[in-house]
């Protein structure tokens, strides 16, 4: 894969980077930004893994040459983007219940990690001891549903019993899959109202160019409709299915798409995600948070800051951390 940016789109960044926030210098890792220095950058889509460890990781595969590298907080600051980035809420992609407290003790020496989201199972058994386990931790912020339930699970009790704790708890919830996530966050909001929840990918949107399919709106639309759902702007790259580091990398591309999620959500209920390193399949980093920066910034200021990480504080209720 060739994700490596080339000079005229690392110029194109580094020019959109200035227009963004000055000539300012970024606040260092769990520092308090500067009122100056608005907008951050949350990004509210990372993975951190290492495959060195003796018990090793469930994933990413071993024959996946992009992902199957040791990826910690230090090697996500080191790449080059537009904007620097704050700090970032974590998403677990591995199913190992110890894998959630391995980000959990990650975090205590890296205040850049300003949230995670584990990975539990909801409607489980052992579900409510698990969720004591970890929800004390202040950076623990929710939990994802991976895979998502099946249609049969959806209005089962202890299915929302689980999520009422969860709501009860202050935590979110992401979901993540193709188009029937929509609906099911829908159902999700009118069940369990407090509840935040956050469709991650776009639910799994293709992305062509071109105007979005009509059945994907309309379970947008009605999902957007309760207050307490929020779309990550994440996955746009992954959309257009172009592997080996070959996603568009012009923002007009994405506008079909970009305008859609706009209209549907507001200015107040979307929030940035890179998923990195998975993103690195179709695109570097820099192209993923460009795009969103060029489109947004056109936006106004108070829509640029909501979606970099206004928006992501209600979501995740995340906070700056101070380094130790």
């Amino acid at each position: 894969m060739n994700s490596t940016l080339n000079r005229r789109e690392f110029l194109r960044n580094a020019a959109l980077g200035l227009a963004c926030a000055g000539t300012m210098p970024a606040p260092l890792a769990g520092e308090e930004p500067a009122a100056t220095l608005e907008p951050v950058v949350i990004d509210t889509h990372t993975h951190f893994y290492d495959p060195s460890r003796p018990q090793g990781v469930p994933w990413p595969p071993k024959d996946d040459a992009v992902l199957y590298r040791t990826v910690l907080p230090g090697t996500y600051r080191a790449l080059p983007q537009p904007r620097a980035v704050t700090g970032t809420v974590v998403i677990e992609a591995s199913p190992w219940l110890d894998d959630n407290q391995w980000v959990l003790d990650l975090a205590e020496k890296e205040p850049f990690i300003v949230g995670f989201v584990g990975n539990l199972p909801a409607g489980q058994p052992a579900f409510r001891e698990q969720l004591k386990r970890f929800s004390g931790h202040p950076v623990f912020r929710g939990i994802r549903l991976r895979p998502a339930p099946a249609k049969s699970r959806w209005e089962d009790s202890r299915f929302i019993a689980d999520l009422k704790l969860l709501a009860e708890s202050d935590l979110s919830l992401d979901l993540v899959g193709g188009p029937e996530i929509l609906e099911l966050a829908a159902r999700l909001a009118r069940a369990v109202p407090p509840l935040r929840i956050v469709i991650d990918h776009l639910a799994g949107l293709r992305i062509d160019g071109k105007a979005l399919p009509g059945e994907w709106v309309e379970a947008m639309q009605t999902a957007a409709k309760y207050p307490s759902v929020f779309c990550k702007v994440s996955g746009l790259v992954e959309g257009s299915g172009q592997r080996d580091g070959k996603a568009p990398r012009d923002t007009e591309f994405y506008r079909p798409t970009l305008d859609a999620i706009w209209r549907l959500c507001g200015d107040d209920r979307l929030v940035y995600g890179s998923n990195w390193p998975v993103c690195e399949h179709y695109a570097a980093v820099a192209t993923v948070q460009r795009i969103v920066l060029e489109y947004f910034t056109a936006k106004g200021s108070a829509a640029l800051e909501g979606v970099l990480s206004g928006n992501a504080r209600r979501a995740y209720k995340w906070t700056h951390r101070k380094a130790r």
